[in-house]
């Protein structure tokens, strides 16, 4: 019988050369959920994802997909468990000299026999649950942003993956894309019935759309819960990152000695 669990990260240690990036963090990720992981920048999040998909290896402690230890996997068998996963990086990252179908097709072609035939028919089904089935002959360079991270949402989910990772998707978005990659999200991947991880620092849309989220700080999980539960949580640093505060644990002034001091030096030097 499935677990509950598709991806569970069990006290996960990792350092680049001597500096700790992750410190021994545990999370779960359920079948069929949409999970956030916020923090700000450096805390650990992109780091995650690649631990996940087997790009990197922790320093100690295990992430399991599916039942397997990934860093344990060998090579074929690592391609393999990553044909199951879509990935949308932040920004799309396109292939430039491909087109809109051709981007999509990639994967497809890539990865399976199937003929032509049912390859078109495959891809235009893709590009029509994102909105973008008559875009299918443009360049990237034609694209809006938002329609190019369409475009790259659906080659994430061109071999229909158990899992997919999104890294910063609502960066640099007006807010009507910003609410249609949001609704994409949630949609396809209940249409999918796949777990769905969304790395964000987008706080309001992405509580719309999620399940539960996890909030690291500094390579430890800081707090976790529903949307309702990050919300109301009045964890010092959680309170100032979801409501936007000014001031708080990452404070406003950077350390430098009391500002009469300085006045009082300069009067000094005058």
């Amino acid at each position: 019988m499935a677990t509950q669990n598709l991806i569970e990260v069990r006290d996960v240690t990792f350092t680049y050369d001597v500096r700790p990036v992750l410190k021994g963090i545990n999370m779960t990720f359920a079948r069929g959920k949409v999970v956030a992981v916020m923090g700000q920048s450096g805390c650990g999040k992109t780091t995650l994802l690649r631990l996940i998909g087997g790009a990197l290896k922790p320093t100690r402690g295990e992430v399991r997909v599916a039942g397997q230890v990934v860093h344990e996997l060998d090579t074929d068998g690592l391609y393999r468990m990553r044909r199951k996963m879509g990935m949308l990086f932040q920004f799309g990252a396109l292939f430039t000299d491909l087109s809109v179908f051709d981007n999509v097709a990639f994967q497809m072609r890539e990865h399976t026999d199937l003929p032509d035939s049912m390859i078109r028919d495959l891809v235009l089904m893709k590009l029509h649950s994102v909105g973008l089935r008559g875009a299918h002959g443009l360049m990237p360079s034609e694209l809006s942003g938002g329609m190019a991270r369409r475009v790259a949402l659906a080659r994430a989910i061109a071999l229909d993956p158990m899992v997919i990772m999104y890294d910063e998707p609502f960066a640099g978005l007006d807010p009507i894309s910003l609410s249609v990659i949001g609704n994409l999200i949630r949609r396809l991947n209940d249409a999918l019935g796949a777990t769905s991880i969304v790395v964000t620092h987008d706080v309001q849309e992405s509580l719309k759309i999620v399940d539960y989220c996890y909030f690291m700080n500094q390579g430890v999980v800081e707090a976790e819960g529903t949307a309702d539960a990050i919300k109301a949580s009045t964890v010092p640093y959680v309170h100032q990152f979801v409501w936007g505060e000014m001031d708080g644990p990452v404070a406003f002034q950077y350390p430098c000695p009391p500002y009469t001091e300085d006045l009082n030096l300069g009067a000094d030097r005058a």
